[in-house]
């Protein structure tokens, strides 16, 4: 798709970049082999050298070159090519400052494995697993996520990233990953109902009281929002391509879910619900 894509030009928005691929430019090379001469003066004499640019990026896998040229709601683009070495990745964390809370647990995700990670046990192997993949694709990790991991290990997050918050929300959903989920029929089960909030309970009564259910819950909780943002990244670019003359030739199968490690513990989330909830 990024040999498609156009907007990513100083210049160049989507409306530009739809009368070009109506004029029959779809690619950079039918650009480089004559530049359409309806164009403004200043983009003819330096698209052809953006679109080199463009291209040597994309020769070494820079992916990070097209995320810093890309608006949020248009990253998706990058999925298509680097889907091959893109993660999901998911944090729980006892508070929203990285100065007064600690991360908890940790689920990354690259469509075959899962990995997760436990505070006080082997988070820090976190920081070495995803610096394998190029491509990092979170819900609300441009804001939380990732400041709050650089901030937490003490590291700057190289890969590029998508953030399917900005994705959704331009596609018309909104109202958090659960809400989003629900919208697209999407539906957690057990963990309905569990957000953010109730996975600080879990980890407080894992670590204050020692109930291991209630970590493997919350790692249920956790790994499930990972595994559930490839079925959002692939519907999501699904339904931007509908509206490109590429959907017949880039669309996406459904995921097929993988085998989960854990389960949520009924008993616990009663508990914690009658306890904490009034409901």
């Amino acid at each position: 798709m990024l040999k498609n894509t156009f907007c990513h030009i100083p210049g160049i928005g989507p409306r530009v970049e739809s009368r070009l691929w109506s004029r029959g430019y779809h690619t950079w090379d039918c650009v480089l082999g004559g530049c359409p001469e309806k164009l403004p003066s200043r983009l003819r004499s330096t698209l052809p050298a953006e679109l080199k640019q463009s291209a040597a990026a994309l020769e070494v896998e820079n992916v990070r070159f097209f995320q810093d040229r890309l608006p949020p709601p248009e990253r998706w683009r990058m999925f298509p090519d680097f889907r091959h070495s893109a993660a999901y990745f998911d944090i729980e964390t006892t508070g929203l400052r990285p100065d007064y809370s600690t991360i908890t647990t940790i689920a990354l995700f690259d469509g075959r494995k899962i990995r997760y990670y436990v505070y006080g046990k082997n988070l820090d192997e976190f920081v070495d697993d995803i610096s394998q993949y190029k491509l990092l694709i979170t819900y609300n990790g441009e804001c939380f996520d990732i400041p709050f991991i650089e901030r937490f290990f003490g590291i700057e997050v190289k890969a590029a990233h998508i953030d399917l918050r900005y994705v959704l929300r331009s596609l018309g959903y909104k109202g958090g990953l659960k809400g989003c989920e629900k919208q697209l029929g999407i539906d957690r089960g057990d963990l309905d109902g569990v957000d953010g909030y109730f996975a600080v309970l879990l980890w407080f009564d894992y670590a204050e009281n020692g109930n291991e259910r209630a970590l493997e819950t919350l790692l249920a909780y956790n790994i499930e929002d990972v595994v559930n943002l490839e079925r959002l990244m692939v519907t999501a670019c699904n339904l931007k391509l509908k509206k490109t003359p590429f959907s017949r030739s880039i669309m996406f199968d459904p995921p097929s879910p993988p085998r989960l490690p854990f389960k949520p513990d009924r008993d616990t989330i009663a508990r914690i619900r009658k306890r904490y909830f009034r409901y």
